[in-house]
């Protein structure tokens, strides 16, 4: 039987009628699946939302404003001074001047610790105009009072004085402390932790008088600008010397001011290290940090030390320092008495230190 092959116009159609009978098969099922995809995400992503809004602690962004340095008095509360700095900042607050710098290796038995902190002190003299005293603090201290105690208790203050552990009695220190010459690495270069000792000594001073304390200490503005900018040549002198003595940060300071006409009736003989309004030394995630945020310093766990300043709703799943109203308002704690009434002891003292120098 002879094969008959279908016209032109046939083989035109087969085609087409396949393709369309095809699309119209496949075309509802897919989407179908498709609307019902969109809708699983759509619900997943949902459902994630209110699980995150539910569950995160994460306090919402909020505008951060900053009052002036110097606030003027009110009448219902302690005026705040000007911020007090720590060289070692961590985080920044309403109530501190903010400063950050690139780390660098050094040694404590070298002079690169206080090439450290004079960098710092130069630093925050260019941020911010307005703070009054300058505080080093290692990692190792701890505050036992609330920024807003320890402002509104410095607020008291006279502004030139300067809280430095400080003595002329170099003891033993004249022949291991004085006399050798060390050369810090990580002075002249970068990465290095290392000192190398001289054989040779070198005799003591007596262009000036050295004086030692506590590395730890609390500097008045006026002081910090005679170091840095040095309108007389003691502060550079002195540096120049310092640099090839070991721990200079136990001296320098101390030698500056107590050698200088301008501030060595300026002192007052404490570092303020002996539980007010910090102690030391303590290490990382010791119990006892956390039992004094919670009953000294009143702070939640991963929370900032509540203020004054914290005008947010308190809740266990908010927190209240998530906003802040006027930051020059303070509102004092029972430890704050308790540090003015040390610090006016202090003050008060006929052998508190105003003369200390000349010992």
């Amino acid at each position: 039987m002879p094969l008959r092959y279908p016209s032109a116009r046939a083989l035109a159609l087969i085609p087409c009628s396949l393709i369309m009978a095809s699309a119209d098969k496949w075309l509802f099922p897919l989407v179908s699946v498709s609307f019902v995809s969109l809708l699983l995400f759509l619900s997943a992503l949902s459902g994630f939302s209110a699980s995150y809004a539910l569950f995160s602690t994460q306090p919402p962004p909020s505008y951060v404003r900053r009052g002036a340095a110097h606030p003027p008095p009110s009448p219902t509360s302690s005026p705040a001074p000007a911020a007090i700095p720590a060289a070692s900042s961590a985080s920044s607050s309403p109530c501190t001047t903010p400063g950050t710098a690139t780390p660098a290796a050094g040694t404590h038995m070298g002079s690169s610790g206080l090439a450290a902190t004079l960098r710092a002190a130069a630093v925050l003299l260019r941020l911010d105009p307005g703070w009054d005293w300058f505080v080093t603090l290692s990692a190792a201290d701890y505050p036992l009072v609330t920024q807003d105690d320890l402002i509104h208790v410095f607020s008291s203050v006279p502004r030139d004085l300067n809280f430095i552990d400080h003595s002329s009695d170099v003891g033993w220190k004249e022949f291991q402390r004085v006399q050798p010459i060390i050369v810090d690495a990580g002075i002249y270069l970068a990465g290095r932790n290392q000192y190398f000792q001289a054989s040779e000594k070198r005799a003591t001073p007596d262009a000036f008088k050295f004086f030692t304390g506590s590395p730890w200490v609390i500097l008045s503005r006026r002081f910090i600008e005679y170091c840095i900018l040095g309108w007389d040549n003691l502060p550079r002198t002195l540096l120049l010397y310092f640099t090839n003595v070991v721990l200079s940060q136990e001296g320098y300071f101390h030698s500056v001011m107590c050698n200088s006409p301008d501030f060595q009736n300026k002192t007052v003989n404490t570092d303020l290290r002996e539980w007010s309004p910090f102690a030391r030394q303590f290490r990382e995630k010791e119990p006892v940090l956390d039992k004094i945020d919670e009953k000294i310093l009143g702070k939640r766990r991963h929370r900032p030390i509540p203020g004054a300043w914290c005008s947010g709703k308190k809740s266990w799943w908010s927190d209240s320092c998530s906003q802040w109203s006027n930051v020059n308002i303070v509102r004092p704690s029972p430890q704050a008495e308790k540090l003015k009434q040390s610090i006016k002891e202090l003050l008060e003292e006929p052998k508190r230190g105003l003369h200390s120098c000349k010992q």
